[in-house]
């Protein structure tokens, strides 16, 4: 029995022992994306925060793509929204070095969460240039060796027959400089990669899962709470001019009607 007691003791000291830290929502997973030459990939990381620190967050985002330098990082968009509720959206794109992308988007996550935010999602996306551009490599040797070929033949040709591969030679050209263009592209993917910040405002709740019913729950009642003080402000505003006009008919009868019998005495 002694034994029993001891080691619920135990269990309930190790409880209380906990930092809050332990009861704070569950971390985003720390997936490292598996190294893979030839995939240009997109980041996106969607934060919530207090709306009175969007700003500064925002600020202190571009500040530090800024220090980078521009070989590094470049400010490719940025967005700030009010709408008439005070609700804020926001948003700065990035173009970073592939190498700094991911250890960029944590430390935007750190800075987030010092403003008492909270990530809310993220997405990381690849595409496999490096396989598009062994397709449009052999494209281009394909489109290349067939323009040898007429060159070839144009010289052995008649005047006729020279007009047909002249004009087979304009498109196999047109196909060289296309497959030379998208080469150009999915190259300029792999050595840069876009980084997309969104920010919105709303209150972090740290003690539970922002899917849980009770943050739901208070969403919901301020929501509702809001629409109702605006309906009844529009009611208000819609009732009031009638209203005003009636008071003043009814004083107005008040101040005329003690004259109506005098009126009739004097008349008989």
């Amino acid at each position: 029995m002694a034994r029993r007691a001891s080691l619920f003791a135990l269990l309930i000291l190790a409880g209380c022992s906990k930092s809050p830290d332990d009861r704070s929502e569950p971390a985003a997973p720390g997936v490292d994306v598996t190294a893979a030459p030839g995939v240009a990939f997109s980041y996106r990381y969607g934060f919530r925060l207090p709306a009175a620190r969007i700003a500064s967050v925002q600020e202190a985002h571009a500040a530090a793509c800024e220090r980078l330098g521009i070989a590094r990082c470049r400010i490719t968009a940025m967005r700030y929204n009010r709408s008439e509720n005070n609700d804020i959206s926001a948003m700065l794109g990035f173009s970073l070095a592939p190498e700094l992308a991911r250890s960029f988007g944590r430390d935007g996550m750190r800075g987030v969460e010092a403003a008492e935010g909270m990530l809310l999602d993220s997405e990381i996306t690849g595409e496999d240039a490096g396989a598009k551009i062994d397709q449009r490599t052999q494209a281009r040797a394909a489109a290349a060796a067939d323009r040898a070929a007429i060159d070839a033949r144009s010289a052995n040709t008649g005047r006729e027959a020279r007009a047909e591969l002249e004009r087979q030679r304009a498109a196999a050209t047109g196909s060289e400089r296309e497959a030379a263009t998208e080469i150009a592209e999915q190259r300029a993917a792999l050595a840069a990669t876009p980084v997309v910040f969104e920010y919105r405002s709303g209150a972090a709740i740290r003690s539970f899962d922002p899917a849980s019913p009770f943050t739901r729950a208070a969403d919901l009642s301020v929501a509702s709470a809001r629409w109702t003080f605006g309906a009844a402000l529009a009611l208000i505003g819609l009732a009031l001019p009638p209203l005003a006009l009636a008071l003043f008919a009814l004083l107005l009868w008040r101040r005329v009607r003690p004259l109506l019998p005098m009126q009739a005495t004097h008349a008989g």
